[in-house]
């Protein structure tokens, strides 16, 4: 295919300065420019994510060379290519795992974060994927080892990363239970294959108990942080792995009984996305290819769309996620 003759400006959104919603603004300014090993895709939708409002809020570890930008996964179109990049071509329909600047018309990713869409997957629901899914793949499958035969308990069963993790756990018939915070959730997350269990209502750490009939899950996938750790590690099997991934509640834990890590051989982990290097997501990406990427062309563990917001929109888009009342993924839409 021929070169494709690009505008010489695009629309992206900013933030201004660290705060709320309001802060992200729309901008227009010259295209990135893909370098040597890079990809540059016409944005058609972007996906919005927890991170993207703590790094608005100022509340992100940014570290050097991250793009200040807003927007961790994309779909779209390439456009134009590294010299360096092959398995690529112009014209390919694409998703990508960004370091950052997804909310604009163009991103240049590196070519070891794009995968080819799923056959049958539109561009909505495309954008929804890489995000959650290198997330919940790296963290549960590589990390943690979760194996079909063990069990799995997800902190906010409903988010884009819980409803991602029910999906995958459901393809593969991994039993999980997932914590939600009202009927209405508790029912998606059964519709997902998952075990619902009420924090308003119900003790997790006891509900854990009676359903394993006292052994506990093998592994836990958390979002919440310090509130939960006490309740996590009681949660937890012999030779169980706590993985926190965020920290909502608090990311400080004030007191640890190391005893009872120690008596269940428990193991704590967890990580950051956006700062693992270009290799390490490189990996994960190879993995979601041989293993999830088959599940997705099946239709199966696709992402729960909750709302779509056009580009124009990020501030809407960004109370709709923080409200706490959406199910599954946000996204922008670009074209």
């Amino acid at each position: 295919m021929p070169a494709i003759e690009l505008p010489s400006i695009m629309t992206y959104i900013e933030i201004t300065t660290p705060g709320g919603p309001e802060v992200l603004v729309a901008r227009s300014g010259p295209l990135p420019v893909a370098q040597p090993h890079e990809v540059l895709i016409k944005v058609h939708a972007a996906g919005v994510n927890r991170p993207d409002a703590l790094q608005r809020a100022g509340k992100y570890p940014m570290q050097p060379g991250m793009n200040p930008l807003p927007g961790l996964e994309v779909a779209g179109e390439v456009v134009a290519l590294g010299d360096q990049v092959q398995g690529f071509a112009v014209g390919d329909k694409v998703c990508a795992l960004t370091n950052g600047g997804g909310y604009a018309e163009y991103a240049a990713v590196p070519a070891t974060q794009v995968l080819a869409i799923p056959a049958g997957v539109d561009m909505i629901s495309a954008a929804a994927i890489p995000e959650t899914f290198f997330t919940v793949w790296a963290n549960l499958f590589d990390m943690a080892h979760l194996g079909r035969d063990e069990s799995l308990l997800i902190h906010g069963g409903t988010s884009g990363i819980g409803t991602t993790a029910l999906s995958i756990c459901k393809a593969l018939g991994i039993r999980a239970f997932a914590t939600v915070g009202s009927a209405e959730k508790a029912e998606q997350v059964r519709a997902l294959g998952g075990e619902p269990i009420n924090y308003r209502e119900q003790d997790f750490a006891q509900v854990i108990a009676e359903r394993t009939a006292g052994k506990g899950v093998d592994v836990i996938l958390d979002i919440m942080g310090g509130p939960y750790f006490e309740r996590n590690i009681a949660s937890l099997a012999r030779r169980g792995r706590l993985v926190v991934i965020g920290f909502l509640g608090s990311p400080v834990v004030k007191e640890v009984n190391l005893l009872a890590i120690l008596a269940k051989q428990a193991v704590v982990t967890g990580s950051l996305l956006r700062s693992r290097s270009t290799e390490e997501k490189a990996v994960i990406a190879a993995g979601l290819q041989r293993h999830v990427w088959p599940l997705l062309a099946q239709g199966k563990c696709l992402p729960v769309l909750d709302q779509v917001f056009p580009l124009a929109d990020a501030v809407g888009a960004h109370q709709r996620m923080e409200g706490g009342d959406h199910i599954g993924k946000i996204v922008l839409q670009v074209i």
